[in-house]
């Protein structure tokens, strides 16, 4: 999981790929009509947007072609906590497999909704670092919450909000139109860190302080945006002129040309990955799709279309040097970065944003 300790993704030497004697899934070469029509098929939840092609092209057309098993790729909302609960309080699974973001995993895993996915042992699963796995979920791609601002607004670095959160509540000395996230994840520590929080001092999270300091942006905030497709259009029109953003939103309208950049100092790191929802009767079935796409050259088939690194630290090595420098695991902007507490906000999640809501309104 990504804790405190040691998370610092090309610092120290990582599990390489060990336990070749271990025992992995092996793929069907052919599934016979006698399956199921469930055993056939695999409903995947993305994130949408760019994931949609993302995760068709790296993971599920391969995945059919070698197993002759359908991947049906459906978009589901951020943070599908009372989701997944309420499919598996009622056994009615919609999904067969999804990926979650690491606290939202915690969230689930620790009230007893995913399924264990025993993959430990596997020599594929083994090479992706333990920092970015837990019994209950396989990190896939490592993400990162940035600011991203128009360079058509901020033509000089100098002028650019580039010295960290801070200059997001500069609303003086760097004018412009403000965006950020309606949820206190992705809020609360910007607000602390633009408070004078040191990244060593983040966590344990000071709600009462992050408050206070989102008080003080809140009446020069334009848009508190709700999805990751909101905040790329947002930042492509024009309509604001710095936002908070994670940084395969951000990246997406840059390779379409928006004049777009991205400050990497201070980002805050997590990763996405598989999971289960518990007593899913295709478990079986999801477990070889998240071995599948935990292999290196298939993670590396994912980053054309989605500005995230990959969780396979051999992958790395096999991505095209121009796209490494689009990513967060690129080991130079990790030395301004903040890894986010996934077991803290898993602690904290549901009273903060029943706060956050509150005071939203308000």
């Amino acid at each position: 999981m990504a804790d405190r300790k040691g998370c610092t993704f090309g610092r120290r030497a990582i599990i390489k790929g060990a336990g070749v004697g271990a025992a992995a899934l092996a793929f069907p070469t052919v599934l016979t009509p006698r399956k199921t029509r469930a055993a056939q098929r695999l409903v995947a939840r993305n994130p949408g947007g760019p994931f949609e092609k993302a995760f068709g092209e790296a993971y599920d057309k391969p995945f059919q072609q070698a197993t002759g098993i359908e991947i049906v790729n459906v978009t589901g909302q951020h943070e599908p906590i009372a989701t997944i609960k309420g499919m598996v309080d009622t056994k009615t699974y919609t999904w067969d497999v999804t990926i979650l973001s690491n606290y939202t995993h915690h969230v689930l895993a620790e009230a007893g909704y995913l399924e264990p996915l025993n993959l430990d042992s596997d020599p594929i699963i083994q090479e992706i670092p333990k920092q970015f796995r837990t019994p209950y979920i396989v990190g896939n791609y490592v993400w990162s919450t940035v600011l991203a601002y128009r360079t058509d607004v901020y033509p000089s670095k100098a002028k650019a909000p580039t010295g960290g959160w801070k200059d997001l509540w500069d609303v003086k000395g760097i004018p412009g139109r403000r965006g950020m996230r309606k949820y206190p994840v992705d809020t609360i520590e910007p607000a602390l860190l633009a408070d004078g929080v040191t990244p060593d001092k983040l966590y344990p999270l000071d709600m009462d302080r992050a408050f206070k300091s989102l008080d003080k942006i809140k009446k020069d905030m334009t848009v508190w945006w709700s999805g990751g497709a909101q905040s790329s259009q947002l930042l492509k029109s024009g309509e604001l002129d710095m936002c908070v953003a994670w940084n395969g939103r951000a990246q997406t309208v840059m390779d379409e040309g928006a004049p777009v950049s991205i400050s990497w100092n201070q980002a805050l790191w997590s990763y996405d990955g598989w999971a289960i929802p518990k007593g899913s009767p295709t478990a079986d079935l999801a477990r070889k799709f998240i071995r599948f796409a935990s292999e290196a050259k298939n993670q590396v088939g994912f980053t054309p279309y989605v500005a995230y690194g990959p969780t396979n630290q051999n992958a790395t090595k096999l991505i095209d040097s121009k796209r490494l420098k689009d990513l967060p695991t690129n080991p130079d902007y990790f030395k301004t970065m903040v890894p986010n507490d996934s077991v803290q906000w898993s602690k904290v999640q549901e009273k903060a944003v029943e706060r956050f809501n509150t005071w939203i309104i308000s």
